[in-house]
């Protein structure tokens, strides 16, 4: 963060000072929320949870390094005093953006806004200082405490916004406000929650009306729910995707051997050639997206080719793709799911089932429920059954309860009557499944939403963990 006093935060924060032997005692280490985190410097923000309380690790802290704590009451240590934590946070992070002068990118969807943010980040970084949303801290305390790791160096700063209703990007971008905004699809997720794609479609326009006429709205030509955002905003419009009229697009797409895409990158500045190192055909929109951000921040066509192809995954459990020694390939992609992302990942699964080095082996899709999808949860979960199927996927495993049944359900209906499709009751029966009948260049995906824990069967088969032992992990 950058360097601020304790009399500084106070009045930004609205709090009163206590036990504070020197106001001007200055903050310059990082905002933490957890005391194991502090280093000399920091400020320690103490949140009163369901089952800890930050303020019984004040002292802790402080013992640690931290200059202060932020709490809603005395600690016995120098504090600010305040009688929102949260908004106090959130108002400390407004001030320190505002300070910065740094281009503030955000970006959402109901997809791909973790593997799009992580190839944001590693192309930005070739042009100027960089600071990025780590994995998907993407809500009202993630946020601020992302914004407030920059410094006076940063020049870009890329903040991924999540939503679970109406009015909650509109928040995060009164933290954060946007220079560029940037949607990338509306989906599935979360529908349960939001009541329909409509309203999903106004919780994520929220991004574009927030910005600034000075500002740039990067939106996906191929969404018709977000090419009509183009409406809701009075900033220039650059749209992304493989339509004709898409600014930045991508023309001759193709899959490598291995299955990963291969694309002409063309911008209105220039063209070049991208192969990514991701596996998937779905990351193509999301290097697009990408792509016309550092385009919009004033990078070449061939800098952003060359960039992307060099650009990997930085979140753990995402299409992480592991070949064993005994020649099966494992695709880790469990750390969550809904019907868009099922579908684009049993389709890198298939591609990726064709390459060299599966030839003769099988493809397996581990699956597990996708949560808060309401009324059309029967309808998702039978469908990506039936997708397997049509993708030709040698074998489904579906994990769990009623939905995971349902997934078999749709497979089953789809022509899948022999031993192509089973359901198991839980991880540890999907793991002693798979380790009786993997053999080698067999292909595995593994992928459910994130509450059900099902990295833990991947997990399983990379390390070797011993039968019995999963279940604990």
């Amino acid at each position: 963060m950058i360097a601020l006093s304790l009399a500084e935060i106070a009045a930004i924060v609205g709090g009163q000072p206590h036990d504070i032997p020197d106001p001007s005692l200055t903050v310059t280490g990082p905002v933490v929320i957890d005391s194991r985190q502090v280093a000399a410097g920091s400020l320690f923000v103490a949140f009163a949870g369901e089952n800890v309380d930050g303020h019984d690790y004040a002292r802790r802290a402080f013992e640690a390094g931290a200059v202060a704590v932020l709490a809603a009451r005395p600690v016995g240590v120098p504090a600010i005093v305040v009688d929102d934590v949260q908004g106090a946070l959130g108002a400390l992070a407004r001030d320190v953006v505002g300070r910065l002068g740094a281009e503030v990118v955000a970006l959402t969807g109901s997809s791909g806004k973790t593997s799009t943010k992580d190839l944001i980040a590693q192309v930005l970084q070739r042009h100027a200082p960089t600071v990025f949303t780590p994995g998907s801290l993407n809500n009202e305390i993630g946020l601020p405490l992302t914004a407030l790791t920059a410094t006076a160096e940063t020049r870009h700063l890329v903040l991924e916004m999540g939503a679970r209703g109406v009015g909650h990007i509109r928040y995060l971008t009164g933290l954060t406000p946007p220079t560029v905004g940037l949607v990338l699809n509306v989906g599935s997720a979360h529908i349960g929650e939001f009541g329909g794609k409509e309203q999903i479609a106004l919780a994520k326009g929220e991004l574009v009306e927030s910005l600034p006429e000075s500002g740039c709205a990067v939106l996906n030509a191929d969404d018709p729910l977000v090419r009509a955002m183009a409406s809701r905003t009075t900033a220039r419009v650059l749209f992304f995707g493989e339509a004709a009229d898409a600014d930045v697009r991508a023309e001759n797409v193709r899959l490598t051997a291995a299955g990963q895409p291969s694309f002409s990158l063309h911008t209105p500045s220039g063209c070049g050639d991208v192969t990514l190192r991701l596996y998937g055909e779905h990351h193509v929109s999301n290097a697009l997206a990408a792509a016309a951000v550092a385009h919009e921040l004033g990078m070449s066509a061939d800098e952003i080719a060359r960039a992307l192809s060099e650009a990997g995954s930085l979140s753990r459990w995402r299409m992480e793709v592991t070949e064993r020694p005994d020649g099966v390939t494992v695709v880790n992609d469990a750390y969550n799911a809904n019907p868009e992302s099922m579908r684009a990942a049993l389709r890198a699964l298939a591609a990726m089932g064709k390459a060299p080095r599966a030839q003769g082996g099988r493809t397996w899709a581990v699956l597990g429920p996708m949560a808060e999808l309401g009324d059309e949860s029967l309808a998702e979960h039978d469908a990506v059954g039936r997708l397997a199927v049509r993708l030709n996927v040698s074998k489904l495993v579906a994990v769990g309860g009623r939905e995971a049944s349902w997934l078999q359900l749709g497979a089953y209906n789809e022509g899948s009557w022999g031993e192509e499709s089973v359901h198991v009751s839980d991880a540890q029966a999907a793991v002693d499944l798979l380790r009786s009948e993997l053999r080698p260049g067999d292909v595995v995906l593994v992928k459910a939403s994130r509450s059900i824990g099902l990295e833990r069967v991947a997990l399983a088969l990379l390390d070797g963990a011993a039968e019995g032992e999963v279940a604990a992990r």
